[in-house]
């Protein structure tokens, strides 16, 4: 119900709305307090029915309240993720989503176990990853195709975070470094492919 809602007209005002809610959970957390649906809507200075639009329990968003506070915003990841090349670019992104899972690994699993014991979800999860690759394909002017683009949004943006991470730690046996090297070693494999394949259609 509530992804439906927000993936839905006025967006840009519906992440406001919700950025003022994840704001106002994080300072009942700031200040050690447990809170409820209503707290926080009053807190926010939205209704009730509002709330529970976005968030349908207290749990969901103190999960993502928690990741929210320490992740930045998807401009900021690509200006601080811009290099010399395309390539590295996008695989600087990819560090920083990785990098940002292991570093607040606990939460990150936290969230996702919650998110599977409840039946209604919050918003697309994970969407600072394909928006801020999408900052990134958009300036990198690839010979692909709008299908192509969009395909190799979804496989890098399947490259990062804490969901590859669970499978190469806790169904590889990986640890932390070894994780982030086989990540990078298959995106950049994909991008080579990529990039090699743009090259030869330029020299047609």
């Amino acid at each position: 119900m509530s992804k439906e809602y927000v993936g839905q007209g006025r967006t840009r005002q519906k992440q406001i709305t919700r950025e003022r809610i994840l704001n106002s959970a994080q300072e009942f957390m700031q200040q050690g307090r447990d809170f409820t649906l209503e707290e926080v809507a009053e807190q926010a200075g939205v209704s009730r029915a509002t709330i529970y639009r976005y968030f349908p329990n207290s749990e969901i968003l103190a999960a993502e309240s928690a990741l929210n506070v320490n992740t930045e915003s998807c401009e900021s990841i690509y200006q601080y993720a811009k290099a010399s090349t395309r390539k590295q670019t996008l695989l600087n992104i990819q560090d920083y989503f990785n990098r940002l899972a292991l570093d607040h690994e606990p939460a990150f699993r936290k969230y996702l176990s919650v998110l599977l014991n409840t039946t209604e979800l919050s918003e697309n999860r994970g969407a600072r990853r394909p928006k801020t690759l999408q900052l990134a394909l958009d300036d990198a002017q690839l010979n692909l195709s709008k299908e192509d683009l969009k395909n190799l949004k979804n496989i890098a943006s399947v490259l990062m975070g804490i969901e590859p991470m669970i499978v190469t730690k806790d169904v590889c046996g990986l640890d932390n470094e070894q994780s982030m090297k086989l990540l990078q070693w298959g995106f950049e494999m994909m991008l080579n492919a990529i990039i090699n394949q743009n090259k030869k259609t330029a020299d047609r």
